[in-house]
C-alpha cells in the first residue's frame, strides 16, 4: 500500500509541505495526531472546506488521529483577506456558526473506533489567554519583520490593516502550541493561503519548546482560467442543502470542465486509479458523453446530501427536460429547480397566456418570439407542448410549490413561479 504522502500527491492535494522527507518518516512511525481548521465566518461550510475534510478521510483511514478544530475565538477576528478587513460578527452569532459547523464536520470523520477524531474549540483555551498572557507567551516569539513580509500583510500595508487582523497569526500558532501540548499534534493541514499561519505555528512551537512538528498545505480548487472554483453566479456552493439544494449542488458538478473534472474526481471521489483513469480515457475520447462529469457530481452528492437526495437531484434533471414525470417531484425540489432556473415570480391577479409566459420565463426575448415557438411546435409547459399561443394560464398549470416549467425547444429551460 503506497504511502498517505503518495496517495495525497497522487490526488492533487498537496502544494507544500514542511520537509517531506521528514514529514513521511513521521507518518510512517505510527498514527499521528494532526489538525485542520476551520473559522465560523458563516453558518455552512462551502466545497473549498470539503478539500480539507477529504485530506482528514484519507489520514484517518490510515489510522492517523484527526482534531478537528471549530474557531470559536478566531471566528471572532477573522483571517486577514487580500481584499479588506472583515466584518467582526457578533459573539452570538458566532458562537451559532460554531454549533452548525461541529455538526457538519461530524459527518465526514468517524468519531469512535481506534483512529476516532475529536472536535475542538480554541475558545476553550484562548479565552484563558490575558492580554499581558498573549503578549508574554506568545507575541514574544513572533519577529516584526516576518509578520510584516506575510504576503497577505504587505499587500495591505498600502490600503490599511488592522492591529487585530494583523495579529491573527499569534491566534492560529497558538492553536497549533496548545493543540501540540494537549495531544500531541504534530501536523496542521490546512489550504494553501493558510501557509504562512501553519509555518508560523511550527516555529512558535520549536522556538518554545524545541520539537519539530509539521505542516502540509492543499492547492486551491480553481477552474480552467485560474479564477477560484466553488462560486456561481448565485454565489458560493455550500454543503448546507438550506443554502444550496441537493439539485443545484449536483448540476453544478455536472457542469465541471473536461480540462478540470478528472482534477476535481481524485480530489471528491473515492474511486480507485484505475476507475478514475478510466474515466480520464472517456473524457479524451469521448467527452460528449460527460461520464466523468456524471461520476463527480453523483459521488460528491452522495458524500455531502446523501444517495437518496441524489436519486432525487437526477430524477429532477431528467424531469426538466422531459424525460421523467414532473409530477412526481415534491414542492421542495421543484422549488430548487425553480431556484435554479432564475425563476421569475408572476405579478398581479391576471395569469400570463402561453406566449407571455414564455418571455417572461427568458426562453424567448418577446411575446412575438413566443408566439412563434408555439406556432412552430417548439412550445412546452410542464413538458406537455402547447399549441395556442393565447391560451392563458390557468391555476391547473402549477406545480406543487407554484412552479411552472416553461421550455423552448429540448434545452431552453425557465420557471415562473406565483
Amino acid at each position: 500500500m503506497s504511502s498517505i504522502l503518495d496517495e495525497l500527491t497522487w490526488r492533487g492535494m498537496i502544494a507544500d509541505s514542511t520537509d517531506r522527507e521528514a514529514l513521511g518518516a513521521h507518518l510512517a512511525q505510527g498514527p499521528v495526531t494532526f489538525y485542520v481548521g476551520f473559522d465560523p465566518t458563516a453558518s455552512s461550510l462551502h466545497i473549498g472546506h470539503l478539500m480539507q475534510l477529504m485530506v482528514v478521510r484519507a489520514m484517518q483511514e490510515r489510522g492517523h488521529h484527526p482534531l478537528l478544530l471549530v474557531g470559536g475565538a478566531t471566528g471572532l477576528i477573522g483571517d486577514p483577506k487580500m481584499t479588506g478587513e472583515r466584518k467582526m460578527n457578533d459573539r452570538e452569532v458566532v458562537a451559532g456558526w460554531v454549533e452548525s459547523l461541529k455538526a457538519q464536520v461530524s459527518k465526514y470523520v468517524d468519531l469512535e473506533g481506534p483512529a476516532a477524531a475529536r472536535i475542538v474549540n480554541n475558545y476553550d483555551w484562548t479565552s484563558r489567554y490575558s492580554a499581558l498572557d498573549l503578549l508574554r507567551d506568545v507575541g514574544k516569539y513572533f519577529s516584526i519583520n516576518r509578520m510584516l513580509a506575510r504576503d497577505v500583510v504587505s499587500r495591505r500595508l498600502d490600503s490599511g490593516i488592522s492591529y487585530t487582523e494583523f495579529s491573527y497569526v499569534l491566534l492560529q500558532s497558538l492553536d497549533y502550541y496548545e493543540l501540540h501540548k494537549q495531544y500531541g499534534c504534530t501536523l496542521q493541514t490546512g489550504a494553501q493561503d493558510q501557509w504562512g499561519n501553519i509555518t508560523a505555528g511550527a516555529e512558535f512551537i520549536r522556538r518554545r519548546t524545541g520539537d519539530v512538528v509539521h505542516g502540509l498545505v492543499t492547492p486551491l480548487l480553481t477552474k480552467a482560467d485560474g479564477t477560484k472554483y466553488g462560486k456561481t453566479e448565485s454565489g458560493t456552493v455550500w454543503v448546507d442543502p438550506e443554502l444550496t439544494s441537493a439539485y443545484a449542488f449536483h448540476q453544478f458538478f455536472l457542469n465541471a470542465e473536461d480540462e478540470k473534472v478528472i482534477d476535481y474526481l481524485k480530489v471528491f471521489s473515492p474511486r480507485s486509479h484505475e476507475e478514475i483513469d478510466e474515466l480520464a480515457r472517456q473524457t479524451a475520447e469521448e467527452p460528449w458523453k460527460r461520464a466523468a462529469q456524471h461520476a463527480l457530481a453523483d459521488d460528491i452528492t452522495d458524500l455531502v446530501h446523501g444517495r437518496a437526495q441524489r436519486e432525487a437531484a437526477r430524477k429532477a434533471a431528467q424531469a426538466v427536460f422531459g424525460r421523467a414525470e414532473l409530477g412526481d417531484l415534491d414542492a421542495a425540489t421543484l422549488g430548487s429547480v425553480a431556484t435554479e432556473l432564475g425563476a421569475r415570480r408572476i405579478e398581479g391577479p391576471n395569469l400570463p397566456t402561453v406566449a407571455e409566459a414564455l418571455e417572461l420565463a427568458g426562453v424567448v426575448d418577446s411575446k412575438s418570439a413566443g408566439r412563434r415557438a408555439v406556432n412552430e411546435g417548439g412550445a412546452y409547459l410542464n413538458n406537455l407542448k402547447e399549441t395556442d399561443p393565447d391560451r392563458q394560464l390557468t391555476a391547473d398549470d402549477f406545480l406543487a410549490g407554484g412552479v411552472v416549467l416553461v421550455r423552448r425547444g429540448k434545452k431552453t429551460v425557465g420557471a415562473l413561479l406565483r
